[in-house]
């Protein structure tokens, strides 16, 4: 009988000792028994939002008997706490912070701005740990993108052959996702000053490649000089918009030298106080371009009683140059439309602009007193060369000093302004596309061959040619 006891034994204590590890694999030893309660806690909205920040977020729990030390509060996005984050510590039986900083500690454990995630939060002494709280909640972006490329100091030569070819890639990094939809702006600025101009939008990417063209034509409206390096500031602000409203954050700038070539705009006059009156489409008069300055303009002629607007394209409304509340102000398509420069009574004025100054002026002109009545081109770039007939200008119907002829075949060469198809009355200067012509002055250069609209006022000797 001894041995039969003695075999069942030896075959039903394995199999106790195998159920007892059972038992023992089944208790979470990752979730040791809470010994601290912590009591459950709300928020006044679960959707975090900036108005909030200073509002407080308390915890409380009741002490472990005999406990003594610090308590440390910890967050995690899962409940097992295998990636815990403290929050804070305390030496009561309470936390308090604010709703920023726990917005600020969430974002840092990875939760993503926008969108709503829940949140498993525990107290912590030593050995002793609480029972586990959770909820809901969606937090608010605070940090900045950080751009990464290009790097301070690149030099970028820009080059007028290849416009639309890529010459730069901005990019930047931020939170990895959103919960709504975040829009990018690219602005430069030369280095030092506040004025930034807009050189491009994303939304929802984290880069924007730039073209020659795009970026010659944001650093040129900072007055940047062409064919010399200039040291320009690149930043980036994400904004996003929610119920909390509208949210952004601008990144630090990064410093780069470019180099742009000569690009120029036109501004045509549009209103009841030009020739054109309101079509934007009406053989529109341009102003005169500064030939050093490309950002200044000028006009001097007869203006009748009303009102003019700028555009920078016959036949569309945008981009629109006009003022508000006296300084030069420009809807390139994406604001509302500028106020209109008046013009108190008809006569004659000098109007002048300055489109990065965002300045002005207007005032009472004394034209030429002498009036033509036959106006022409000649030189080497024009059809007939050096000799008569010239190519002849149309007179404006309205200021008879103003003079334009559309469509005009030019070859590289030379040109002059004269009257009569005789060398008595001639203008001429050493700047191409634009300029101030003087009597018996320089032939006028001709650097690309084309089909041009040229504009000439005899009374101030004022010229533009705009190739088609």
């Amino acid at each position: 009988m001894k041995n039969i006891f003695k075999i069942l034994m030896v075959f039903i204590l394995p199999l106790l000792l195998i159920n007892a590890c059972r038992d023992d694999a089944d208790k979470n030893w990752t979730s040791p028994e809470a010994t601290i309660h912590l009591y459950s806690t709300t928020l006044s909205s679960n959707t975090l939002y900036p108005s909030m920040a200073n509002n407080s977020f308390r915890l409380a729990w009741d002490a472990p008997a005999g406990a003594t030390g610090n308590y440390t509060v910890q967050i995690s996005t899962t409940p097992d706490f295998k990636t815990p984050l403290a929050l804070g510590t305390a030496t009561a039986n309470s936390y308090t912070t604010t709703i920023g900083a726990l917005n600020t500690a969430l974002l840092q454990a990875g939760y993503s701005p926008y969108t709503q995630t829940m949140l498993y939060i525990r107290v912590m002494s030593g050995t002793n740990v609480s029972n586990v709280i959770s909820l809901g909640v969606t937090p608010y972006p605070v940090a900045k993108p950080i751009i990464t490329s290009p790097l301070a100091g690149t030099e970028f030569v820009l080059n007028k052959q290849t416009p639309d070819a890529p010459v730069a890639t901005v990019s930047w990094s931020d939170y990895s996702t959103y919960g709504v939809a975040v829009k990018y702006l690219v602005e430069v600025a030369k280095k030092g000053q506040t004025n930034f101009e807009p050189a491009g939008t994303v939304t929802d990417a984290k880069s924007l490649v730039w073209t020659h063209k795009m970026l010659n034509d944001a650093v040129t409206k900072l007055g940047l000089p062409a064919n010399v390096a200039g040291e320009v500031s690149i930043r980036v602000t994400a904004t996003t918009v929610s119920a909390g409203g509208t949210i952004t954050n601008i990144s630090d700038t990064v410093t780069v030298k470019v180099t742009p070539y000569v690009s120029y705009i036109n501004l045509y006059m549009v209103g009841d106080a030009s020739e054109a009156g309101w079509d934007n489409n009406n053989s529109n008069q341009p102003l005169f371009r500064d030939p050093v300055d490309t950002n200044k303009f000028h006009f001097s002629g007869y203006f009748k009683a009303g009102a003019f607007k700028l555009l920078e394209m016959k036949g569309q409304w945008q981009p629109q140059w006009g003022q508000n509340g006296g300084v030069v102000a420009v809807n390139d398509g994406s604001t509302s439309d500028p106020d209109v420069f008046s013009v108190a009574s008809a006569g004659y004025y000098s109007f002048t602009i300055d489109t990065v100054a965002k300045t002005y002026s207007l005032v009472p002109y004394t034209p030429n007193s002498a009036v033509y009545t036959v106006m022409g081109i000649v030189g080497s770039a024009t059809p007939n060369g050096w000799n008569a007939p010239d190519s002849k200008m149309t007179r404006s119907a309205l200021d008879p000093h103003l003079w334009s002829v559309k469509n005009l075949a030019l070859t590289v060469g030379e040109m002059k302004f004269r009257v009569n198809d005789d060398w008595g009355i001639n203008w001429g200067s050493n700047t191409p596309i634009s300029g101030t012509g003087v009597s018996g002055g320089a032939n006028i250069p001709v650097e690309e061959a084309g089909t041009y609209d040229v504009y000439f006022n005899d009374s101030d000797g004022s010229y533009l040619l705009i190739k088609q």
